[in-house]
């Protein structure tokens, strides 16, 4: 565009987490600050997908020019003012075509990529700053190898984007998992309960795991090692026991499978548009098991069960500490690869420092290393020695 540097678009995609609109202000500052004009693409991968490329179409709903007095109103704030969706442009089902392209595009699947490409042209896009989890910045990464300029930031609750120790969303995830589950034991303890407490993890244990080290919970179930129901019941009652207020508190990842079966646990067979179904309901199995089974390690006693499901509490209000600095960092780190003409990037924390790595990067995800840091014996989280280890202790790369 004439009298700016060139275009900045930006955009958020998958589930919403605290620290989203911080990293888009800290992008949209920076990027303003250093002459660029800046764009942000609504609803994720959609606002690019609906987006006429038309000087006389109402595009208000696709695309919005974004101002540094814009972004200030909301950036301390949770959740994302772009919107977001879980779009896949290149996997497009034939009911989300637009209007404008259902007479081109007419399979049940589409890869309408082509018409990505030329409205990220149309708009003037010099570089794309897509805040995503591994999908979408897995796309992020489709558009990357046709040639656009992307420089990509990680975000998941899950902290699994591969090549980065940190994602955004991550620390408010555990800060509210260990909030929520202490708030729970006083209905547990009172009731003399044992608490099964299912929170986010698909693939990843990190919010398990990482909550239980800091003592939110007795046991952890993480998706990386299947657990023996049995076994979880012995040592919960065996916890309850040995409790003063006779309850104790397991967290289970919502991807967790059990010893006699491969599969997750799914709320129904609807899948989105990257073919994930929506996961929920170990957490109900794991309790009823407890229930029914618990008399064999209470002399016969059943124990009842508090069963909550964290879900969207852990991703909703405003972002802590932690995800009000590192989406700045991330934003500036954005801004400084472009200033140097890098694309094809990943920022990153590495070794325990802001840093950037190739976008390839996303397309490894990042799990638990469950034999360093997980005893699946006692079904706690293991370590010994902290020299060498991460502020997170259990994130580090190179543990994958």
């Amino acid at each position: 565009m004439s009298g700016t540097k060139g275009t900045i678009a930006i955009l958020t995609g998958g589930g919403d987490v605290p620290g989203l609109n911080p990293a888009i202000r800290a992008v949209t500052i920076r990027a303003t600050r250093e002459g660029y004009r800046v764009l942000g693409i609504r609803r994720g991968w959609r606002g690019l997908v609906d987006f006429v490329p038309d000087e006389q179409a109402d595009n208000s709903s696709c695309v919005v020019e974004l101002t540094e007095q814009l972004v200030n109103r909301v950036g301390r704030t949770g959740g994302t003012f772009l919107h977001t969706s879980r779009t896949r442009a290149s996997h497009l089902p034939k009911a989300f075509v637009p209007e404008h392209l259902r007479e081109k595009y007419t399979d049940e699947i589409n890869d309408i990529t082509p018409e990505i490409l030329k409205n990220l042209e149309f708009l003037g896009v010099d570089t794309l700053i897509p805040i995503g989890g591994d999908d979408t910045l897995s796309y992020g990464h489709r558009l990357h190898t046709e040639g656009v300029k992307v420089v990509a930031i990680p975000k998941t609750m899950d902290n699994d984007v591969g090549g980065t120790e940190y994602c955004i969303g991550f620390s408010t995830c555990v800060t509210r998992t260990i909030e929520l589950t202490h708030r729970l034991r006083t209905s547990t303890g009172s009731h003399e309960r044992i608490a099964v407490v299912e929170v986010f993890g698909r693939y990843a244990g990190f919010t398990a795991l990482l909550p239980t080290m800091a003592g939110a919970a007795d046991r952890c179930v993480i998706p990386e090692v299947p657990v023996d129901p049995e076994h979880l019941t012995e040592l919960l009652v065996k916890d309850r026991r040995r409790n003063p207020s006779h309850y104790s508190v397991v967290l289970v990842s919502e991807g967790a499978k059990f010893t006699h079966s491969d599969d997750m646990i799914f709320e129904n067979d609807e899948a989105d548009q990257f073919g994930h179904r929506k996961l929920g309901g170990v957490g109900d199995q794991v309790a009823e098991y407890i229930k029914q089974h618990s008399p064999t390690f209470n002399d016969g006693k059943r124990v009842n069960i508090v069963n909550q499901r964290l879900g969207y509490l852990v991703r909703s209000g405003d972002p802590d500490a932690l995800d009000s600095l590192a989406p700045m960092a991330f934003g500036n780190l954005a801004l400084d690869l472009v200033l140097q003409g890098k694309s094809g990037m990943l920022v990153a924390v590495r070794d325990g420092v802001y840093s950037s790595i190739e976008l390839d990067a996303v397309m490894e995800k990042k799990v638990v290393d469950a034999s360093a840091f997980y005893d699946a014996a006692r079904l706690r989280p293991e370590y010994d020695t902290f020299p060498g280890r991460p502020l997170l202790i259990a994130t580090g790369l190179g543990m994958t």
